[in-house]
């Protein structure tokens, strides 16, 4: 696109979404939402980007294929999910540490959980969007 005015925003819209988009991460391992609409709203910053900066812009600044968030997610998901097993637990059961982080709050297995969806959603959406616009444009 070739709005002045859309890529200055969207150069400075990209880090506030992707903040925002890490603070609905990190509100919903004790709320609904979390990792799916934190990844939705950071897929939404890069789209935004690539309409403004060019497909190819955004891919530099991404600096790895999208689909490669898929797996890496996956893992995260399965290794948070798996580790309640080790210590005795069914698979899928929260583990919390005691000791609260700054900012965070109480960190368990959730929370990682969250953070695998997160990528997840993120590598779909932009492999599904960025093929999508390859083919059209």
């Amino acid at each position: 696109m070739k709005s002045v005015i859309l890529r200055t925003a969207s150069n400075y819209l990209l880090p506030l979404l992707l903040l925002f988009s890490v603070f609905i991460l990190l509100r919903g391992h004790y709320s609904p939402g979390g990792g799916f609409v934190g990844g939705l709203m950071a897929s939404i910053a890069f789209v935004l980007h690539a309409f403004a900066n060019k497909l190819e812009n955004t891919r530099k600044l991404l600096r790895f294929p999208p689909g490669s968030f898929i797996p890496v997610g996956l893992a995260i998901g399965f290794l948070s999910g798996l580790a309640p097993v080790f210590v005795g637990k069914p698979f899928l059961t929260a583990l919390w540490f005691d000791t609260p982080v700054l900012i965070v709050g109480l960190v368990g297995t959730p929370l990682f959980f969250d953070i695998g969806v997160f990528f997840v959603v993120i590598g779909i959406t932009l492999t599904i969007l960025f093929n999508i616009s390859e083919n059209i444009l």
